[in-house]
């Protein structure tokens, strides 16, 4: 009896936890379409760290934090939901000898599509960003700054994404301090400096980037609550040249709503409303899932 008692406590507590877990401050001018649990029966299917989604919102380019480059397409509904995935080819990225990445060189986090079809991968572990002319291409190494070696192990290049001029921009998952912003490092003319820096914000840790069709900067941020699940947020930056300015909160969720989302793409649909796709790192674990999850931004 007293066994059954702990348990019912131990279940209106968890309830109450879960109720004060905090959502968006206001009004969220995105909007939450729905989410897809993807599966496939692939080896080495899950992991998912990083997406890009075509303009059309119809083909994609994932990545695994395996160091594999999952293409496909999804099929939507009337109401443009996502009702299928079809995978059409698998790539295990390659190093710079042309060998296959693997164990701590192959922790692949960031990823980012220039127009000509050139793909930029940031690393963890082996904290670098990489060039491939082609998926199957071997991996052309960017300049290494003596900083990206000092960066916390499996906390540092998480986010990843190329601006409308073509340049890059990365950052660390952690920053060292809670007081400590987090360093936002540029590569344009084949060098990288560390001009700006985006505020930390409690808990909340960067997974992924974009910049949108709008040209404005979209950061995943996501914090993690133990047993309660994982938190999400997107927040939307000006990027001028002092730096990033904004940073408004157009999602934020409750803990346990999404899985461990850790990429974004935005892109524009046919009625011209920007979505944000978003997808899940499943860890590899069977209570977990990889989904795709999309918000459709208002006015």
């Amino acid at each position: 009896m007293r066994r059954r008692a702990f348990r019912k406590l131990g279940a209106a507590a968890l309830i109450g936890f879960l109720a004060l877990a905090p959502a968006a401050a206001g009004a969220e001018p995105a909007e939450y379409l729905g989410s897809y649990v993807w599966t496939d029966p692939h080896p080495g299917f899950g992991g998912f760290s990083a997406l890009e989604m075509a303009a059309d919102g119809l083909s994609f380019t994932a990545l695994s934090d395996r160091a594999m480059l999952w293409r496909g397409r999804v099929t939507r509904d009337a109401a443009g939901m996502i009702g299928a995935v079809e995978v059409l080819e698998t790539t295990r990225l390659l190093d710079s000898k042309g060998a296959a990445l693997r164990d701590t060189t192959a922790d692949s986090e960031g990823l980012a599509i220039a127009p000509d079809g050139s793909i930029y991968i940031s690393f963890e572990g082996l904290t670098r960003v990489v060039r491939h002319p082609r998926a199957d291409a071997p991996a052309q190494l960017l300049p290494r700054p003596e900083a990206f070696g000092k960066m916390q192990l499996n906390s540092s290049l998480e986010a990843l994404a190329i601006g409308p001029d073509g340049t890059l921009y990365t950052l660390p998952e952690r920053s060292g301090a809670l007081d400590r912003p987090f360093p936002v490092w540029r590569y344009r003319g084949g060098a990288w400096d560390q001009p700006f820096s985006i505020p930390r914000d409690g808990g909340w840790l960067p997974v992924g980037a974009d910049f949108g069709p709008d040209g404005r900067f979209y950061l995943l941020e996501r914090d993690f609550w133990g047993l309660l699940g994982f938190l999400s947020r997107v927040r939307r930056f000006d990027l001028g040249p002092d730096g990033f300015s904004g940073g408004e909160v157009l999602v934020q969720t409750r803990a346990g709503v999404h899985d461990n989302l850790e990429g974004i793409s935005v892109w524009r649909d046919a009625a011209g409303a920007i979505r944000l796709t978003l997808i899940s790192d499943d860890n590899f674990r069977l209570f977990q899932r990889s989904e795709l999850v999309e918000y459709r931004l208002g006015d």
